[in-house]
């Protein structure tokens, strides 16, 4: 739907231009480490330096001082777990930090949840366990869902606040993104999956500047709050597309997103669409359990040639007005305080 205002004038440009002017302002290299970084390098046999990000993180100091970690290029296999106290920086090694695009770190591993006893937490990649984490530059996978094993594997696990992932890489298939405890933030980023990839319980998440990338049949997200309380996930210009991967024979069967719980809340904002939306848009989590009762399932100003001409939100749904809209932004979702962790280049 448009808005008809000026506003979204310029809502309409920003798959092209809007998007362009913020990275062509943001653009800058992040090729030496910060100072008194702990290094990653491939291979390296330098003493003091680390071959992998979990040793790297296993060395830092148990206590609340502020530590960074910068990864050189290269592809690290196996799971990372950060629980520190203190504030923790990782930065990845890239030619323009504005975004993802220019990524050269990954950390991959390949583990489902069934092989840890269905515990979505214990299969993730990255197993973030602590509060004021910030990650830049990381592309993080979970290459269990993509090999056909199609079932939860989660790629980045995060259950902290005041968390902020800035031009990193999500990569999976089912319940790639568990934003599941704490206040985070997603910002100029790239989250891939088909099933329920952004899902959690108690998160409050706030999504800036995304591509979103869908590569199978399923929902974007799943809210899975329980009852009236702070839990959120609120989405503003991003674009939501088909992974260049995608399965075959997706078209009419992706939907934004369905309720994993009755309290469901998931707003999306001004949201350029290509991947080729169910007419529905909105789904039910499944026949006869469909857990819409108490839900704010709501989006404004979404825009596209990936939502139908006959598209029709379900009476469980709600389609925002400029008003409205305007009351679902960084704070609601992060808390007010937002201005004093968010790392304000990533923000459009």
């Amino acid at each position: 739907m448009f808005s008809g205002s000026s506003s979204s004038l310029l809502v309409l440009a920003f798959p092209t231009v809007l998007l362009s002017i913020c990275q062509a302002a943001l653009a800058f290299p992040r090729v030496v480490p910060p100072p008194g970084s702990v290094i990653v390098r491939a291979n390296t046999t330098t003493a003091g330096e680390y071959s992998s990000l979990e040793d790297a993180v296993n060395s830092l100091p148990n206590d609340n001082t502020t530590q960074s970690i910068f990864v050189y290029p290269g592809t690290y296999t196996g799971q990372v777990n950060v629980t520190r106290p203190g504030p923790l920086s990782i930065y990845g090694y890239t030619v323009d930090a504005s975004d993802y695009l220019n990524n050269a770190v990954v950390i991959t591993n390949g583990l489902g949840a069934p092989e840890v006893g269905g515990n979505d937490d214990l299969s993730g990649t990255l197993r973030a366990h602590q509060n004021d984490l910030s990650l830049y530059n990381l592309d993080i996978k979970n290459t269990y869902g993509l090999v056909g094993e199609q079932s939860q594997a989660i790629a980045l696990s995060e259950y902290g606040s005041r968390v902020g992932s800035y031009g990193c890489g999500f990569y999976g298939y089912q319940d790639t993104l568990y934003a599941s405890v704490g206040t985070q933030v997603y910002l100029k980023s790239y989250i891939e999956g088909a099933v329920d990839f952004i899902f959690g319980r108690l998160g409050q998440a706030y999504f800036g500047g995304n591509t979103i990338a869908v590569n199978g049949k399923g929902c974007v997200t799943a809210s899975g709050r329980q009852t009236n309380n702070s839990a959120i996930y609120v989405f503003n210009f991003n674009q939501i597309v088909l992974a260049s991967d995608a399965n075959p024979g997706i078209n009419g069967s992706i939907y934004l997103g369905r309720p994993w719980a009755d309290y469901a809340r998931v707003i999306f904002k001004n949201t350029y669409i290509t991947a080729p939306l169910n007419p529905d848009i909105w789904s039910i989590w499944n026949v006869g359990d469909e857990r819409t009762d108490n839900v704010i399932m709501a989006d404004y100003n979404s825009f596209g040639p990936g939502i139908p001409a006959n598209a029709q939100r379900p009476n469980w749904t709600t389609t925002l007005d400029a008003e409205e809209a305007l009351a679902y932004n960084i704070s609601a979702a992060v808390g007010s305080d937002w201005a004093t962790w968010v790392d304000p280049a990533y923000l459009i």
